[in-house]
């Protein structure tokens, strides 16, 4: 709800499509500087302590927005500065809450599962939030947005501090500078080519498509002629197309065969942005929004799935910061080049040569997928993801006999 109030908030005050990519960059930036060094406090310290403090800032930070909208004093470099703070904390946030993800779940063969049911609650509150949004912009003002953000973080932080959980073995390691750990857990994804494929087409989807969502507001007022019900409707559409994916994903058995779902996910994304680029009828931008949400959340819980499965316990937030960072990290770039490109050569010609860029990323990860599995196959044998039988072919475990320590 906040994003949407936030992104027609600066377009009704401002009308620029330009200063919506500022805003995008803002929030997300500090996650490219960021993110890393928060990997090494995940594999140091207590993940649920440190959550509770980073949701506790986010509550502040939407309390703050709540009140110089409410008071009507509000002004586009109070937005700006508060998103950057948004972006801060973020940045601690998201690769500690992905790392805590692990800690939740007591048996190995259930990860891929718990990350798909976890991006199907963030995508249920996608899928009902805009359109509510929507509607209450358009009522009550942007205000009731922020507000109703602030006061949700309750219900999160009293969750996190209902929570038992048994210490992890990584806080029991040998601290070193932080330079070193850094500097360890970037050897470590660079070496392993399945890492190190992964988080680079992260990073050029993020790049190149992800940025659409920036400009979904232009296209609802200036495209489709319509106004805040529209721009809620257009992300409600894409918040459904991501449930559908998380459930997808939720109802797989085993992590066996998602590198093909990878590929086809990137090439469902991108043909979903390209279709709502050249669209002006709103029932095809629904449809197109739709299919890019599917294959956007697809590609990204896929991603994390296999990540979290293959990587070693003792890197697990180092490399979760990374995949925050391609993620994340390298989305504010994308904002910022697709506001500007959108002043310049329009936002449909931006959002094409976004798509184009999407399916090249997705042509040379599926070159190399095969060598890509030949690496991997070694960790899902020793884990019992999958076994080998008499004739060399190879099927997924029916009940992984995973140890307690990977």
């Amino acid at each position: 709800m906040q994003m949407v109030a936030m992104s027609w908030l600066v377009y009704r005050l401002t009308g620029s499509a330009m200063l919506l990519g500022i805003i995008g960059f803002t929030s997300q930036i500090p996650t490219l500087f960021i993110a890393p060094v928060a990997g090494v406090l995940a594999d140091r310290w207590d993940r649920r302590r440190l959550l509770i403090a980073t949701q506790s800032l986010a509550m502040i930070q939407a309390a703050c927005l709540a009140l110089v909208v409410l008071t009507g004093v509000v002004q586009v470099w109070q937005i700006v500065l508060l998103s950057l703070i948004l972006g801060v904390v973020n940045a601690f946030d998201i690769p500690i809450r992905q790392s805590f993800v692990v800690e939740m779940v007591d048996h190995r063969e259930d990860l891929g599962n718990a990350i798909a049911l976890n991006s199907s609650v963030v995508n249920g509150a996608r899928l009902v939030g805009p359109a509510i949004a929507g509607l209450l912009v358009a009522t009550l003002g942007e205000g009731i947005c922020f507000t109703l953000n602030a006061v949700s973080y309750l219900a999160v932080i009293i969750a996190l501090a209902a929570m038992r959980i048994k210490p992890a073995a990584h806080r029991g390691r040998v601290r070193r500078l932080i330079r070193q750990e850094l500097y360890e857990g970037f050897v470590y994804a660079y070496k392993f080519g399945p890492i190190r494929s992964i988080l680079l087409l992260l990073a050029l989807v993020s790049l190149m498509g992800m940025p659409y969502s920036v400009l979904v507001p232009v296209f609802a007022k200036e495209i489709l002629h319509g106004g805040a019900h529209t721009f809620g409707f257009l992300m409600t559409a894409a918040g459904s197309g991501a449930l559908v994916g998380t459930l997808y994903l939720a109802s797989r058995q085993s992590v066996v065969g998602l590198g093909r779902v990878i590929v086809l996910a990137t090439i469902c994304f991108a043909a979903g942005i390209a279709t709502f680029a050249l669209s002006s009828h709103f029932i095809l931008s629904l449809a197109a929004l739709t299919m890019a949400g599917f294959g956007a959340m697809t590609l990204i819980a896929s991603c994390n799935t296999v990540l979290q499965t293959i990587l070693d316990d003792d890197k697990r937030g180092r490399v979760m910061s990374l995949f925050t960072m391609a993620f994340l990290g390298v989305t504010p770039f994308g904002s910022l080049g697709a506001g500007t490109m959108a002043g310049i050569l329009g936002p449909r010609a931006t959002l094409l040569i976004g798509g184009l860029g999407c399916l090249a990323g997705a042509a040379v990860f599926a070159h190399h997928l095969p060598h890509l599995m030949e690496k991997v196959r070694p960790i899902y044998l020793r884990m019992g993801i999958i076994r080998e039988v008499a004739d060399g072919m190879e099927t997924a475990a029916e009940q992984p006999p995973l140890p307690e320590n990977h």
